[in-house]
């Protein structure tokens, strides 16, 4: 890839070859490799040995961890081995790893270096590109956050046999976000082919999705306009996702709330005629084959509105989303009613029941 801001991202079978390379033609003072307990027993023996020395800062797993308490662990370490501004942190793990690394990055000293390693699938075809890192707060799902961009990203996809299937899956849900926007190809492909994950060829689709979201990032970096095509399925899967998380009902991974949230925003899509009823129904069926999803209490949807009003794209009281335009195209800074997306909840309590 030749743009500027995704020149440095490596999906081939020479990605360590390249991450060798490209310590050893940069002066880091030192390196430290933020990891959590899976990856540093799955993923952190599969690349120690050609790390220059390094100190390892260890975190829990999960969305819950992603936090400013975590960031205070990281920069403690970082403080107590006298890290200065020529420091390298390596994130080798998934979304929450990259995004809390690539903030603390960024806080550290006004900024240190950093690269990612990405060992899910989401983290490979999402999380690692585009330089968004951030933290969430007071509940609410990446509240704090920066824009940076790592030195370079380097994406191994051997790890991810480390995944169980419903960590797979996860990070599925942004395959088929990117096929919605971006490739209705790619989308008809799959409803042809019922797809079996262990069949895939993963170094395809992960090239073919970053390609897709490095071209859109490419043009617009700090998600002025068109970027935000990327956040399809997230209004009120980061609503979901949240909501799930605060109640102590069964736990959501990240990719099965935005399948929720790409059902009930392709509802809206249609609702707005931006879909015909039978891209509903495709788009439908596809995500409830692949994933298991559960009932959305009735009882919540106050709550979840009230979480979907911190979202970002927002503008003063009124929802915006970003919908679809057909299937391969999509529509930003839709102005949505409120009793539309209690509709959307509802529709997708009647297919999933």
């Amino acid at each position: 890839m030749k743009n500027v801001l995704t020149k440095n991202i490596f999906t081939d079978s020479t990605s360590f070859k390249r991450l060798e390379e490209f310590i050893s033609s940069n002066s880091f003072s030192q390196t430290f490799v933020l990891v959590d307990e899976n990856t540093k027993k799955h993923c952190y023996p599969l690349v120690a040995s050609i790390l220059p020395s390094h100190h390892i800062i260890e975190i829990k797993s999960g969305e819950e961890n992603k936090t400013l308490g975590t960031c205070e662990l990281i920069w403690n370490k970082l403080t107590a081995e006298n890290a200065d501004r020529k420091t390298l942190l390596i994130n080798l793990g998934g979304g929450v790893i990259g995004d809390l690394g690539g903030f603390a990055a960024g806080c550290y000293k006004r900024g240190i270096a950093f690269i990612q390693i990405p060992t899910t699938l989401l983290a490979m075809v999402d999380a690692s590109v585009g330089g968004k890192t951030g933290i969430d707060f007071n509940g609410f799902k990446n509240q704090i956050g920066l824009f940076n961009q790592p030195q370079a990203v380097f994406i191994y996809t051997p790890f991810l046999k480390t995944l169980n299937e419903r960590e797979l899956l996860s990070g599925f849900a942004e395959v088929i976000k990117h096929y919605l926007i971006a490739d209705a190809t790619a989308f008809k492909q799959l409803e042809d082919l019922n797809l079996k994950l262990e069949t895939v060829d993963w170094n395809s689709i992960v090239e073919r999705n970053v390609n897709i979201k490095s071209f859109i990032v490419e043009q617009d970096p700090h998600e002025q306009g068109i970027r935000k095509a990327l956040n399809f399925g997230h209004t009120v899967g980061h609503a979901i996702e949240t909501y799930f998380l605060k109640s102590g009902n069964k736990k959501l991974l990240h990719g099965e709330a935005i399948a929720v949230g790409m059902i009930c925003e392709s509802f809206i899509s249609e609702k707005l005629n931006l879909i015909t009823a039978l891209e509903l129904v495709s788009i439908s069926q596809l995500l409830l084959y692949y994933f298991k999803l559960p009932q959305i209490p009735q009882s919540s949807f106050i709550e979840i509105l009230q979480l979907m009003k911190q979202d970002k794209k927002n503008k003063g009281n009124q929802f915006h989303f970003t919908l679809l335009k057909g299937i391969g195209n999509y529509s930003i800074d839709n102005s949505v009613e409120e009793s539309v997306i209690v509709e959307s909840l509802n529709y997708y309590n009647r297919i999933v029941a």
